[in-house]
């Protein structure tokens, strides 16, 4: 295909595929797409083995990198923070909580889940010391674009970009956020509308793409991929007809076979549909939208203590559901009603289980009929 995103990434077909697993990621690049990993939950020592791992397995296709700097962070400026400083900010009545809602779906709430799974005076992953480390790391590997999310990447990570001649992505949820980041410096941007798994704000993809499509034109041109919802290469279609390069999306590989996602989860993601999703703070302390669950019940419902900002949230919500993961797997009915992901709406499409080269053989089908159905309406 003949777009700006194939041209400036190499690729035939303008699918990205965001996955934290490098099986998914390299699949799809085998397949024709663009897989890209989510680094963020990788220490530099983790994240060196899984690129050289995909180096080995993708065929020398194209793949790249993202990683979470958040704009707005709470300890943005603060040095030397560990997960264990941070649990300290806790509040008692936030950790109570947890623990009554653990104990009430059969689950002991132990010291450990309390920790998490990370070291305790380990680092704190989302400040920009991190991220900046991990890019380096990646520039290692023949990478062809990073991208990052929660706001304009931090000039360095720019630089960095450029320097080594690859492209710099930046995801946005409104047009003003897409200007911000056209005038930052930014070469792609990510159009994510409200139906997208994980952080995400609240207009819809339809709305959103030719949005920012007009924002942005004044001022210089930059390819924009559609994200949200997106799980049929005829919605692909769609978002292109509006104007969009390709698109960027996420959840429909959590219901395939080399996804890191749960038994569990995949079954209840087949069992789902579009409304069986909530935008909710509950995980991350940032809106972000997931499998509704018993979990994100209890956050929107009444008694909660209220979700912390970023990122003490998430030290009291991974562990615990990570715990809830582990329990449901033992064979614990109840723990099953707390296992959740982030997940869009698009989840209500999701049939059944299948591998990742399927899925994408399957968008590039469903594509080109839906190209060839709307020759046909013109020809008529």
């Amino acid at each position: 295909m003949n777009t700006a995103i194939c041209k400036m990434l190499g690729i035939d077909f303008p699918l990205l595929a965001f996955s934290h697993c490098r099986d998914v990621v390299a699949a799809v690049s085998r397949a024709g797409g663009f897989g890209v990993l989510g680094a963020t939950g990788f220490t530099p020592e983790q994240l060196e083995p899984e690129l050289k791992w995909i180096d080995d397995h993708i065929d020398g296709k194209p793949y790249g990198i993202d990683v979470l700097i958040p704009e707005n962070l709470s300890i943005k400026n603060e040095k030397g923070v560990t997960h264990r400083s941070l649990a300290e900010r806790i509040p008692p009545q936030h950790k109570d909580f947890v623990r009554e809602l653990l104990s009430r779906h059969g689950i002991e709430p132990s010291q450990a889940i309390e920790e998490g799974r990370v070291q305790p005076d380990a680092p704190f992953s989302l400040q920009q010391e991190h991220a900046l480390k991990l890019l380096e790391i990646s520039f290692h590997h023949p990478i062809k674009l990073i991208a990052n999310a929660l706001g304009v990447p931090p000039q360095a990570m720019l630089d960095m970009g450029h320097q080594h001649g690859v492209p710099v992505a930046a995801l946005v949820g409104a047009p003003e956020h897409a200007v911000r980041q056209v005038k930052a410096g930014v070469d792609i941007i990510v159009a994510q509308g409200g139906e997208a798994g994980g952080h995400c704000g609240e207009v819809s993809t339809i709305v959103l793409i030719p949005e920012v499509l007009r924002a942005i034109k004044p001022i210089r041109e930059v390819p924009v991929l559609a994200a949200g919802g997106i799980m049929t290469g005829r919605q692909m279609a769609g978002c292109m007809a509006m104007g969009a390069a390709g698109a960027w999306t996420g959840s429909v590989w959590l219901a395939t076979t080399e996804s890191e996602t749960s038994e569990i989860f995949r079954q209840k993601m087949i069992e789902a549909r579009s409304r069986d999703t909530v935008r909710s703070r509950g995980r991350t302390g940032k809106p972000s939208r997931q499998l509704r669950s018993a979990w994100t019940d209890a956050w929107e419902g009444p008694g909660n203590p209220g979700a912390l900002p970023m990122p003490l949230q998430s030290l009291i919500s991974e562990p615990a559901l990570h715990a809830a993961d582990l329990a449901a797997e033992r064979g614990n009915p109840k723990a099953r009603e707390l296992v959740t992901y982030f997940v869009g709406q698009g989840v209500g499409l999701v049939e059944s289980v299948k591998s990742t080269r399927t899925v994408v053989k399957e968008f590039m089908e469903d594509f080109v009929e839906a190209i060839s159905d709307l020759h046909a309406l013109v020809q008529e």
